[in-house]
């Protein structure tokens, strides 16, 4: 709180991931069932959180590495109940979609067209590897590489339905040129302003 309230930022966001498992702490984001029970808690966690910071926060769809058991609701109504219940915000991280499409099998741009567009508050962007221990071609939202074609090809597609949204790149490992890291803000910004343009 008196970090936020020094820097004041545009928007305060988390992960919808855990990072406790059998009593340890784990500094990695781990997927959990989505219940009915992680639903509540998770519902308390943000309100507790968004009363503190008296502010609305947004929460990031996550990136899958495995499929897990248990899930009681699909990930898209689970994240929308919790911004209908809490007063969150989303975020909507579309590499992130394309990891969890990849690795768990399921339609990237169902995904993409069903997310809550009332909700989202701001996107990310991203680039990702492919995870050289594993023999499956395991992707990794790994933050490292250049957003692949099919990446912005969603991002147009979703900023089409939803209008234009802040946009983030994330960039933390192998930096190309600051001339490269440009080309991409300024093709997301052409995306942006032509939407704008649109309405």
């Amino acid at each position: 709180k008196t970090l936020a309230e020094r820097v004041r930022p545009t928007l305060i966001s988390e992960h919808l991931a855990s990072s406790a498992w059998r009593g340890q702490y784990h500094p990695d984001l781990l997927p959990f069932p989505r219940t009915d029970a992680a639903l509540a808690r998770i519902v308390a966690n943000v309100q507790r959180t968004q009363e503190l910071l008296g502010r609305q926060i947004a929460v990031e769809n996550p990136s899958h590495y495995l499929r897990i058991e248990g899930h009681e609701w699909d990930e898209i109504d689970f994240l929308g109940e919790l911004a209908k219940r809490s007063g969150c915000g989303l975020l909507l991280d579309i590499n992130n979609v394309y990891v969890s499409a990849h690795n768990l099998g399921f339609d990237a741009h169902a995904y993409v067209d069903r997310f809550p567009a009332q909700a989202v508050l701001e996107v990310h962007l991203a680039g990702h590897s492919e995870d050289p221990q594993s023999d499956s071609a395991l992707l990794i939202d790994s933050h490292d590489a250049p957003i692949t074609a099919a990446v912005w090809a969603w991002y147009q597609r979703l900023i089409e339905r939803i209008g234009a949204r802040p946009t983030l790149i994330e960039r933390d490992d192998q930096l190309p040129a600051f001339a490269d890291l440009l080309g991409e803000r300024d093709r997301a910004q052409r995306l942006l302003d032509g939407q704008r343009r649109a309405v």
